[in-house]
């Protein structure tokens, strides 16, 4: 496992993190997989684990604190730094424009919640918490700013940072540009390349660390899905999934087999096509069976892609905006 500086925070961490979205409810997550899973990852070198509250109401949460106990005392090199979110207020992803500040974190329930996934984690500290939508018109209440100061003074936190809407790196920029946050998470892969253009500059030039989050695009870029894909009934990816969007997802993830490295894979390929954009601190795949865990750990021993299959990638870049289904 290779690592990276993360951001102003300096800390080392893993360029393959752990997304755990997956483990925290999806249709087919089995706790003692999911267990083992993480403590693979653990052992492959794997050092930063991203969670929510959201991921099960705690549940995620209350998996990787199983963890942290079995790693407790391993030393200050074996650190394993845990990420968490807070969900906003109304329940409602991602942030729209006409919800307020104080319809979804208002610093009362900034509070409540920090202290929640304390609990759910069994740990006094964490060492990065974010706010699980955004949106940069909150940049004009600055009591959200003031809430994850206390906190920090507090011995609470350590760091801050915003998750960002989906295919809307833009609207985070205030918040990078003021310095008032540690790190950002934002989608990018293969196919959705766009913060490339004004969030990632952003970022280095205020030392902020990037998470990229949906490396596979939600399972387009593992190369298993097909037209005739389906989930159980109330599992979440039948509304990313809609008949129209899985027809594209699956004809754009075919186009892009030719040009696979030999004896790799879709998802190693999406993963080191990642590993090309030096300002990406960390990426955080979802993993909840034992064989992703290897597969994708070993995207970092391989390395970033040759820079002409990385040039060769750039026109697969798709353009897309905010749609009911890409909630």
């Amino acid at each position: 496992m290779n690592y990276r500086r993360f951001g102003r925070t300096g800390w080392n961490v893993s360029e393959i993190g752990y997304g755990m979205w997956g483990m925290g409810g999806w249709t087919g997550s089995d706790d003692a997989e999911s267990l083992a899973s993480l403590e693979r990852a653990a052992d492959l070198g794997c050092n930063f684990f991203d969670t929510a509250w959201a991921y099960g109401a705690g549940h995620s949460e209350k998996l990787l604190g199983q963890l942290i106990r079995t790693r407790s005392g391993s030393g200050p090199d074996k650190k394993l730094y845990l990420a968490s979110k807070i969900p906003p207020k109304n329940k409602q992803w991602p942030a729209r424009s006409e919800y307020t500040l104080e319809d979804s974190y208002p610093p009362e329930h900034i509070t409540a919640y920090v202290e929640k996934s304390l609990a759910n984690l069994g740990v006094e500290t964490l060492d990065l918490i974010q706010l699980h939508t955004w949106n940069d018109s909150w940049m004009d209440d600055d009591r959200w700013v003031r809430a994850l100061e206390t906190l920090k003074q507090q011995g609470k936190i350590r760091a801050a940072g915003i998750s960002l809407n989906r295919w809307e790196p833009h609207n985070g920029l205030r918040a990078v540009r003021a310095s008032v946050v540690d790190a950002v998470q934002v989608v990018y892969n293969i196919f959705d390349q766009n913060p490339e253009d004004e969030l990632f500059p952003a970022c280095r030039q205020h030392d902020v660390a990037v998470i990229a989050r949906v490396p596979f695009d939600e399972g387009t870029l593992t190369g298993t899905l097909t037209a005739a894909s389906t989930w159980p009934q109330g599992d979440w990816r039948n509304t990313y999934f809609t008949p129209a969007n899985l027809k594209q997802c699956v004809a754009r993830a075919a186009a892009l087999t030719p040009r696979i490295p030999a004896g790799s894979t879709l998802p190693q390929m999406a993963l080191r096509f990642i590993l090309g954009a030096p300002d990406v601190s960390t990426i955080i795949p979802g993993m909840r069976k034992l064989s992703h865990v290897e597969s994708n750990c070993a995207a970092s021993s391989a390395g970033p892609l040759p820079a002409a299959l990385q040039s060769q990638l750039r026109p697969h870049r798709w353009l897309r905006k905010i749609s009911d289904w890409g909630r």
